[in-house]
């Protein structure tokens, strides 16, 4: 038993692992139920009594020895997992990271760019806090218009009036100021008014507004270009009409109605059974506003338009409530996924 002993001790010293499974067999076969240091312990009764001392110390040697080597050789194994990171089952199904996806209004937006884009319309955008000038004065608004109330407007300060922008018409303004005809743009972003929040209004929405300015530009160019759009963001058969209406900027000024989308003209609860629902607003730009931005009203003409985005989003996804838009809700946001990728 004694040479048994110390060839155990042997092997021990000289024992590695590379792995936790070669370290588990190592202790079921010393340590284990049916393991050697069972059997030793079970055959010492077995040895004579004057060897019983000797052998007893070789055996609490020889398991102190085992257990050492056990507990340093998984703390060994152990800081090695750590250090390369946790270890990896290549035999388990692959975990997809959830992608995010384009929101729904920028969706919109792009589209609105890309189909403008097709006829030559290109893309300015301005700053979000504006001066009086650019967002009122310069657009022919009077000093008594109520947009200019505090009601009405967020104003950073007064006088001078610097505001958060309430339409992106203020960046109309800094293109004429700074560009000769013929100019040919649009201007989507973001824009602030002071209005209660519900579900068809909100503090801050987003627009998308367009300008041509060139000689001879007419009412009719207006019109063509109004149905072309319309006629791509919607369905071939789409209708168009124009209401007379009024803005400080335009003149003559109208508003657009498109056929419902929803019911192709034949009235609906969503259109109010008109079969008509309002897109945006239009008009030819009012020569005050050519003079104001430096360019002779006598040799140039032109149009405008502007319209919000979320109610354009709303007539294509058939969204009932603005805020939702706002809410960063992923499960609202992922149903457009595929919607113009």
């Amino acid at each position: 038993m004694k040479d048994q002993i110390n060839t155990y001790l042997a092997e021990i010293e000289i024992f590695t692992a590379k792995t936790k499974d070669e370290l588990e067999q190592f202790r079921i076969k010393y340590s284990g139920k049916k393991g050697i240091l069972n059997d030793l312990f079970a055959g010492f009764k077995n040895v004579a009594a004057e060897e019983r001392r000797e052998m007893g110390v070789l055996l609490n040697e020889l398991k102190g020895r085992v257990q050492e080597k056990i507990d340093t050789l998984r703390e060994s194994l152990e800081g090695e997992q750590t250090a390369a990171g946790p270890a990896r089952d290549l035999t388990l199904p692959v975990n997809f990271t959830d992608s995010g996806s384009r929101h729904p209004l920028m969706i919109i937006r792009n589209r609105m760019i890309e189909i403008f884009s097709r006829v030559g319309f290109t893309v300015a955008e301005g700053p979000e806090i504006e001066d009086d000038w650019h967002n009122f004065s310069a657009l022919n608004f009077a000093p008594e218009h109520p947009a200019r109330d505090m009601q009405d407007t967020f104003f950073i300060e007064k006088d001078p009036d610097i505001v958060l922008r309430t339409h992106t018409s203020s960046v109309q303004v800094r293109v004429m100021e700074k560009t000769k005809p013929p100019i040919r743009m649009i201007f989507p972003g973001r824009v602030y008014r002071n209005e209660a929040i519900s579900a068809r209004a909100h503090c801050f929405f987003h627009q998308v507004e367009g300008l041509y300015v060139d000689k001879n530009v007419s009412f009719a160019d207006l019109r063509q270009t109004m149905l072309y759009f319309a006629k791509e963001m919607f369905s071939a058969d789409t209708r168009i009409r124009l209401r007379p209406s009024y803005f400080p900027f335009t003149e003559p000024s109208a508003e657009m109605d498109i056929s419902c989308n929803l019911c192709g003209g034949k009235g609906c609860g969503f259109c109010k059974y008109t079969g008509w629902v309002e897109i945006l607003g239009c008009g030819m730009v009012n020569p005050n506003v050519l003079k104001n931005c430096g360019i002779d009203p006598d040799v140039y003409s032109g149009f405008a338009f502007g319209m919000g985005v979320e109610r354009i989003t709303n007539l294509v996804f058939n969204v009932k409530d603005l805020r939702m838009f706002s809410e960063n809700d992923v499960r609202f946001l992922q149903q457009f996924e595929s919607a113009w990728q």
